[in-house]
């Protein structure tokens, strides 16, 4: 499986799994995630799926400090409502790592592990996303914005092109690169693009 080599470069996400220490899944619970596990259940790569990794890698540090985060013990509320523009994207990424979901999730066993009822959305909050820690209470508030990155001046006109099925295998090609360029740059810049409020830690 082939794909852009910077994939490799991005920090990977650790948490703890209780449920997968109970289960004997992995050693410890220890579970990584990488960018590139993301990319795989998204089926792209793109400056949404980024900013969702961005932003629960960033706000996990913020929130956990040098602790190891423990998955399932992570609440999120969403600002946007599930079905407007990217939030669903952006929330199925976010599930993902953290493994909270709005109703489809785990029931838990004999009241411990569930992952359900974790994930809220037209939250009244101070930001995009909101990370609440549930052993304590203490939670961050993280907003991204990747306007001022700026895309390859022909990616328009070359995307106007693979809309309409006239690019050249070339053109195509070209294009692929110039967007993962973009999505590069955004990594590169990670501490630019996301916003972290940290009153409630």
């Amino acid at each position: 499986m082939n794909y852009p080599t910077f994939f490799n470069t991005i920090p990977n996400i650790t948490l703890q799994d209780p449920l997968s220490n109970f289960l004997g899944t992995f050693e410890d619970g220890i579970v990584e995630f990488s960018y590139l596990d993301v990319v795989k259940s998204a089926g792209h790569s793109c400056p949404t799926v980024a900013g969702a990794y961005i932003t629960t890698l960033k706000g996990l540090e913020a929130l956990y400090g040098d602790e190891t985060p423990t998955r399932g013990n992570i609440a999120v509320s969403l600002k946007d409502d599930m079905q407007e523009g990217v939030t669903g994207v952006i929330a199925n990424v976010i599930t993902q790592i953290t493994g909270a979901t709005e109703l489809s999730g785990f029931k838990g066993l004999n009241g411990k592990f569930a992952r359900h009822s974790l994930m809220h959305f037209n939250a009244d909050i101070n930001g995009a996303v909101e990370f609440k820690r549930l052993d304590n209470n203490k939670s961050v508030t993280v907003s991204y914005d990747h306007s001022s990155i700026a895309g390859n001046p022909k990616m328009q006109e070359l995307m106007g092109k693979m809309m309409q099925e006239v690019a050249t295998e070339d053109e195509k090609l070209e294009f692929g690169q110039i967007w993962q360029q973009r999505v590069s740059n955004i990594f590169d810049r990670a501490d630019d693009v996301v916003f972290i409020n940290k009153e409630n830690v």
